[in-house]
């Protein structure tokens, strides 16, 4: 029997109904049953600043850690703002890698899939993620790359993904990142 893989999902855009967080639920239902996808919410975070680390760690701030902590992978799913990462996304990046020497991110296997109405799929912002992982030790899935672009095109009104060959990749991009975690787990 195969073990059940915690997996933290971070969606980097706040907007209920995003794109983003409509792929990302398509992805947690065209996964092998040997992955629990659970949206971990980062819009109530108050912005990181080392002020707050020492007398009151805010609550949003040690619940977000300790969550993440737990996870056995993460998979980020982010739009692009500005050829990068939103800036919430950024912050919570920012929270669970402080304080210094105790970041949550460490070692993790994790996985982007960055989306975007326009043609090129986020591709800025998931390549700044990445490079911020190479960091933070996050031990990101270097193949399959997941960029959808066009996401519009794709889904229907109620956030379910219409297309069938997207529909086949996100499902071949999650058994990928199963095996993935898989493998991070043996080392």
């Amino acid at each position: 029997m195969a073990t059940t893989r915690d997996v933290a999902v971070i969606v980097g855009s706040l907007r209920r109904e995003s794109f983003t967080r409509k792929i990302a639920r398509a992805l947690a239902e065209v996964a092998p049953p040997s992955l629990a996808f659970e949206i971990v919410e980062i819009g109530q975070l108050p912005l990181f600043n080392q002020d707050l680390e020492s007398a009151q760690t805010p609550a949003e701030w040690v619940a977000f850690r300790e969550r993440i902590r737990r996870a056995d992978a993460l998979l980020f799913a982010t739009p692009e703002h500005n050829r990068s990462m939103p800036a919430a996304l950024k912050n919570a990046i920012d929270v669970g890698s402080r304080p210094f020497g105790q970041s949550v991110w460490q070692g993790k296997p994790g996985a982007i899939v960055s989306v975007s109405p326009g043609p090129t799929g986020a591709f800025g912002a998931n390549h700044h993620l990445r490079q911020s992982f190479v960091f933070l030790d996050v031990r990101v899935m270097q193949s399959p790359e997941a960029y959808i672009g066009r996401v519009i095109d794709v889904l229907d009104e109620s956030g379910k993904v219409t297309n069938p060959k997207t529909r086949e990749f996100l499902a071949s991009f999650a058994r990928a990142f199963a095996a993935w975690i898989d493998v991070q787990a043996g080392r």
